[in-house]
This record gives structure tokens, sequence and C-alpha cells, in this order.
């Protein structure tokens, strides 16, 4: 299989058909677009739980993986509270490292007022670099419990902030010589500081506030992914327009340097929200300081549109995340 988040029908035949549901305390399972579980633990609260590992870069993953985590819990509609973190070490691995790791963890966790509650550590010849999986546990008023399926044809389509916010970071580190022979240095450096920018809680936050519908964090597959997953766990369409999604020139120019489609590649930080009143909604976020955009509606039926100028085409299922493109030569040495 190919590397990266499995194909829908791979996931929906050989993962989600091979589980079941028994307990009537379980309120939200594994389904397409679904990325929280939820479990109730009292008349009106609920438990709110994701796992996300990061195997996109090799740096900075302790903050990376808390962003990640906090944000799909936040996108539910949960407070997020705390973390177990797996933290699995190739041999090679100096305790500076391990150490690192943890501080950049702790460091955002204390940002969200979130607790690390424990995990595992090891080393391991499974792996050929460091590997961080976290599972974040959050809390929730069952009201207010947002569910993938719960979207609406007729409510208009929110991003916040820029699309590719991670995948662009991830490739200013990882080859900042490179670029940096390419491109002005200024630009690499403020590529990297997008990293800083990877967390959307707050984005949520508001967004709860305003009464807003489904959220959706846009992460591997980029934002044609998110959309996808989205209308495919609540039965809709869509109608895009591709001008009109926010994307920074950096990350447009570094995207064109490695030949990648910006559409489709890594987009934490960036929250997707179904909402009643779409332009309501991006005041109340930009009151907050967090940029925001309409850029669609969802529909009726199962046409999923996306329009750039007089060009109408219809989105396509799912890709492999275009990162890990240009990170193949690195995988493959580490297999190797």
């Amino acid at each position: 299989m190919k590397i990266g988040k499995l194909p829908e029908s791979v996931l929906i035949r050989s993962v989600l058909k091979q589980t079941g549901h028994r307990r009537p305390d379980v309120l939200a399972g594994p389904a397409v677009g679904q990325d929280c579980a939820a479990l109730s633990v009292g008349e009106d609260e609920a438990v709110v739980l994701s796992s996300d590992p990061v195997t996109g870069t090799s740096t900075q993953i302790g903050s990376h993986g808390i962003y990640v985590t906090a944000n799909d819990l936040a996108a539910s509609g949960a407070e997020p509270a705390g973390v177990l973190l797996t933290i699995l070490l190739p041999q090679n691995t100096q305790e500076e490292e391990l150490r690192q790791i943890m501080q950049d963890a702790e460091q955002a966790c204390a940002k969200l007022g979130m607790e690390i509650l424990g995990g595992h550590t090891e080393v391991t010849d499974a792996v050929c670099r460091p590997l961080i999986s976290v599972t974040g546990v959050g809390k929730i008023k069952k009201n207010r419990l947002q569910l993938a399926a719960d979207v609406k044809p007729g409510q208009e389509i929110v991003v916040t902030k820029w699309i590719g916010l991670e995948a662009t970071a991830i490739l200013a580190r990882e080859r900042e010589a490179e670029l940096k022979r390419h491109f002005p240095s200024e630009l690499v450096e403020t590529a990297k500081g997008f990293a800083d920018d990877l967390c959307a809680v707050k984005d949520a936050a508001v967004a709860s506030e305003c009464g807003a519908g489904v959220m959706h964090d846009i992460t591997e597959g980029g934002i044609f992914g998110a959309l996808w997953e989205m209308a495919s766990a609540a039965g809709v369409g869509m109608d895009i327009d591709l001008k009109k999604i926010p994307i920074r020139q950096e990350t447009v120019e570094i995207c064109e340097y490695f030949g990648l489609n910006p559409y489709q590649i890594m987009s934490s930080g960036s929250m997707l929200i179904a909402a009643d009143n779409g332009w309501g909604l991006v005041r109340e976020l930009e009151k907050a300081g967090i940029p925001a955009a309409v850029i669609g509606t969802f529909t009726s039926g199962h046409d999923r549109i996306i329009r750039n100028g007089e060009e109408r085409r219809y989105l396509d299922k799912p890709q492999t995340d275009e990162l890990y493109k240009v990170m193949r030569q690195e995988t493959e040495t580490c297999q190797n």
C-alpha cells in the first residue's frame, strides 16, 4: 500500500467494517470524516478522544503532535484536557533528543491549558527515526457535541487562516538549505514560522460560541481531502470557489518549486466549518484576530463541484498527501 492515509474504500472495507457498535454509552465511533470518539460519562457530559501520529516530519514533533490532536478535539466542540504520548525511538537516539520532544510537548500543552497524562516511551528497532503518537482527551456537554454527519445542505463553508501552513513549515525546516539557494532567506524564515500557527483551538472556540455547525480540521490530504471527508460523512454535495480558498504566497512558491499541489497537502492550523451564516462567522473570527473566508456551500445530492473561474470540475476522492512526494527520499533511506 502507498504511504499516507488509507484510501477511503480500503478504510471502509478493511477497517470500519471490521468494527461493531455494542455499547450505548458510545456516542460517536469510527466513521469516514469523524476524527473523534465520544463516550458518555454522566447525564449530560461526555469524554471526547482522538488519536494522531506524527509521521510527516521529524522536527518539533512534540508540539506538532499536541496541536494536531488538540485541533481534532476542538473540532468536535470539546475542551482539550490532556494527552497520552507514545514515543518510539530508534537505537541511535540521544537522550537530549527525547528531552527536547518532551519539552516541546509540555510547552504546547501549557499554552493550551492541557496536561500530559501519561503514555509509553521505548527504544525499538521497529523505527528508524523518532515516532510520536498522541491520544487526546477532552470533555464536553452532550448537547454541544458536533458529529461529522450533522452537516446540512445550504450551510456555507468557512476556512480559517490559510491552507498548507503545516506542509509549508515542514518543507521549510526539512529542506531549508536547498530552499535558501532558490528563494530569499526572508521567505524561507517566514515559512518556517508557520509552525507557530498550527493550533486551531481558538478558531474552534470562537466558532462554537457563534453557534457554528460541524467543524473539521484540515490535516493529511489537504483542503481537498478535508472537503471530501466532510461531505462524505454527511452524504451531501458542495459547490466550491477555488479562488476563494485562502493560501499564503510562501506556500504557493514552495509548492510550485517542488511540483506539489497546495490543495492536497497537510494543512493543520486551518479549520473547515459548516455555518448557517458564513459571513457572520467570518466577521466574528476576524474580530478575534483569526483570518477566515467563505469558500462555498454544501448542497443536496452528491455532486462535489470545484469552480475556477469559468472552469468547472468534480472533486476527486482523497489522494496521497503531496508532502510524501518530497519526503519519499527520506523514507526510502530510512527503510534501507
